[in-house]
């Protein structure tokens, strides 16, 4: 298989930590040069040093925050003036837990902002030159809401739909430039986010978090939660010349826990 990607450049979103440092890190390893994005500039810093340089390649970071979409907006617009962008990884944190029926009607604009519209700015700055170089992947971290949504987080399920709906539409109107849009949707993977869910489920229910973690492994066939690189070996190998005919699909990376098809 060719899993080569020296000479191309990826923006990985959300990069300083979970699966977007992983993603970073596997793919540097492939070859690519990596823009790393996130909205701690001393993060950053510290991701970008661990970058593989294998093949020489050149890092660099941009420091933007997704809840100013006008921010986005200009610093990666004047990115690519001198930069072309050949894999973008979109990957937002999600929104916080709780009930569809009692969140506020700014929580799903907010949330929809950070995700769908952040994206949308993302993909409409890069695309253009991956068109002109009939080349270019955009990979987008979702999540397993996407086939079935998941107790207690009616915000993200809901939005999380919304973000995979456009991604296919997006497939279908670049598919022929050379361009693929695929969905990772990952399953329990030891991040921050889960640590974070874990805490809170183990507080609301008034049991450690030993027995919360245990009950998640109890739905999982493998048996264990994901390590975040796991995740981004998937996500690496879409990015690659090798996935080139792949275009439009939601991949579970879950251990086999989503119950449909």
């Amino acid at each position: 298989m060719n899993l080569d990607l020296t000479g191309k450049r990826a923006l990985v979103c959300g990069s300083t930590q979970g699966i977007g440092r992983s993603s970073a890190n596997e793919l540097a390893l492939l070859g690519a040069d990596i823009t790393l994005l996130s909205r701690n500039e001393d993060k950053l810093k510290e991701v970008l040093q661990g970058l593989s340089i294998n093949q020489n390649q050149k890092h660099h970071y941009l420091v933007a925050d997704f809840s100013d979409q006008n921010q986005l907006k200009l610093i990666i617009n004047e990115y690519v003036i001198n930069n072309q962008i050949d894999i973008l990884i979109n990957n937002t944190g999600g929104p916080a837990g709780g009930q569809a029926i009692d969140a506020g009607t700014d929580e799903f604009i907010n949330a929809f902002n950070m995700h769908l519209i952040c994206n949308q700015i993302l993909v409409q700055a890069v695309s253009p030159g991956m068109r002109k170089n009939n080349f270019g992947r955009i990979i987008n971290i979702i999540s397993t809401s996407v086939k079935t949504p998941l107790k207690g987080l009616g915000v993200s399920n809901t939005v999380r739909g919304a973000v995979a709906n456009w991604a296919k539409t997006l497939a279908l109107e670049l598919g022929p430039f050379g361009v693929t849009v695929n969905n990772i949707l990952p399953g329990f993977t030891m991040t921050g986010r889960l640590e974070s869910l874990i805490s809170s489920i183990a507080e609301r229910d008034n049991k450690s978090k030993e027995a919360v973690m245990k009950d998640m492994i109890s739905t999982i066939p493998a048996g264990r939660i994901a390590d975040s690189h796991e995740v981004a070996a998937a996500i690496a190998f879409l990015a690659s010349p090798a996935a080139s005919y792949i275009n439009g699909i939601n991949l579970p990376v879950d251990g086999g826990k989503t119950p449909s098809l």
